[in-house]
């Protein structure tokens, strides 16, 4: 089932909104120009509202699709595509992730990075 929107974590790295809209730009179509406001960076790609917050967590950058008409159907098929990009480690949760789940599970993160793919559990509070 697609999701509404894509969220994903790119450890911060070598990675900027630069390097975000360049990949974008060629997955989704051009971005327009990143509007800064406080610490978010925002643009729209193509069609689609992207959001960039460096730091979210820890050393964590947030990338946030804000559309269900992205080629990628779930956080992960965007994770895996951003590491093939990037080249950077990237974390998603497994599926949508709703209140009603708890927090136990709102700790099951997957871990996408040179040494593959696998599912961590991870205290983003």
């Amino acid at each position: 089932m697609r999701q509404p929107d894509i969220e994903i974590y790119l450890k911060d790295a070598d990675v900027d909104h630069k390097a975000i809209a360049h990949w974008l730009g060629e997955a989704l179509g051009p971005c327009s120009d990143w509007v800064q406001k406080g610490q978010t960076y925002k643009c729209k790609a193509g069609k689609i509202p992207v959001t960039w917050l460096p730091k979210a967590v820890g050393k964590w950058n947030s990338l946030y699709l804000e559309s269900d008409q992205t080629p990628w159907e779930d956080d992960i098929a965007c994770a895996r595509a951003a590491f093939a990009a990037l080249n950077v480690e990237v974390r998603c949760a497994p599926g949508s992730w709703v209140e009603e789940e708890g927090e136990e599970s709102a700790d099951r993160w997957i871990r996408i990075s040179a040494d593959g793919e696998e599912e961590i559990t991870w205290k983003t509070a």
